[in-house]
């Protein structure tokens, strides 16, 4: 029997998101699948249009109807799908129960409004309470994420602000609701080293104190390193390998799983004071793609990748890549 622990609170099967464009579709999702259970840490990591954010933009159907649309799949919360509730039951589980920081907070954050005042909001959206009682709370939550004179800081605006405080800002108004899942869509871009590092702590012990689930969005696998317990590494709108983190790190099944461990910074894979990047870039998605989609980027490519697209192979009962390696046996 399954343990409750280990139940999908959210469960996003077969996601397949596209983007309108002039010169036709641009499927930036194709067939993602991936779970999330209580207390867990998950990250999802690739570059920038690997697909990550849409996935979670699709998750809280948060795509422009005028510039993307869901084709397919299902997104199960505790068993009901999203994709078929009305925008009136989305927005009651949209920062109550399903939260997202995003990427930049200074455009997320209205400049207008004090930032006491939008956390206070979060919570008149969805919690029958007074105005002295969201004060209260939107002073514990700045308390609780680590704001300096919260008291005072609450009467600031976005723009008084530093770049680590408004993160900090954000993780308050997303988990002032105390929601079970919280999806943070690169919080620590734009951070210096010290800076990522208290947000990533922070982010830990407020799911082991709120006991959210927390699915991060990042193109850092240094950052994953020390915050995820499983891994879904993503190229060209798929999922190109999935395992618990510690296998990632120690046994990566996947060549740009591989690539994307060499190029971190810290990597002892520096030669002579460079940093090792990966050549090429991602294939333009409005065009139909042969073969497996990191082929002309990848050293360990053979004729078959060119010609035949791997599909998601298990390596173990907890691990998978597409990768023609993998179903050959030819993984090293």
């Amino acid at each position: 029997m399954t343990s409750p622990a280990h139940i999908p609170i959210l469960s996003v099967r077969n996601l397949v998101a596209s983007f309108r464009t002039p010169a036709g579709p641009l499927r930036a999702v194709d067939n993602v699948s991936f779970d999330v259970s209580a207390r867990q840490r998950i990250a999802i990591v690739g570059e920038s249009g690997s697909g990550k954010t849409t996935v979670a933009l699709s998750t809280l159907r948060l795509l422009s109807p005028e510039d993307a649309f869901i084709e397919a799949g299902h997104v199960l919360w505790h068993g009901s799908d999203l994709l078929t509730m009305s925008e009136r039951q989305m927005r009651a589980l949209r920062g109550a129960k399903l939260a997202m920081v995003f990427q930049e907070p200074m455009t997320s954050l209205n400049p207008v409004y004090s930032v006491g005042w939008q956390i206070m909001e979060a919570l008149h959206a969805h919690e029958r309470i007074s105005r002295r009682q969201a004060r209260a709370r939107a002073l514990e939550m700045l308390q609780l994420v680590g704001v300096p004179a919260a008291a005072s800081r609450m009467n600031d605006y976005p723009h008084q602000l530093s770049g680590g405080l408004r993160q900090r800002v954000m993780i308050a108004m997303a988990l002032v609701c105390q929601p079970e899942v919280l999806l943070a869509d690169e919080p620590t871009t734009a951070l210096d080293a010290t800076v990522q590092a208290q947000i990533l702590d922070l982010l830990m012990r407020l799911q082991d104190q709120l006991g959210a689930s927390v699915v991060l969005i990042t193109h850092d696998l240094s950052v994953v390193a020390s915050f995820a317990q499983s891994v879904l590494v993503m190229y060209a709108g798929q999922v190109v390998e999935y395992a618990p983190a510690r296998e990632i790190f120690e046994s990566p099944a996947h060549p740009y799983t591989r690539a994307l461990l060499r190029c971190r910074p810290g990597a002892e894979t520096r030669e002579r004071g460079a940093l090792i990047t990966l050549p090429g870039r991602i294939p333009d998605l409005r065009r139909p793609i042969v073969g497996c989609r990191f082929a002309d980027r990848c050293a360990e490519a053979f004729a078959r990748c060119a010609s035949e697209a791997p599909e998601l192979t298990a390596v173990n009962a907890a691990h998978g890549a597409r990768c023609w390696l993998v179903q050959s046996g030819g993984l090293t």
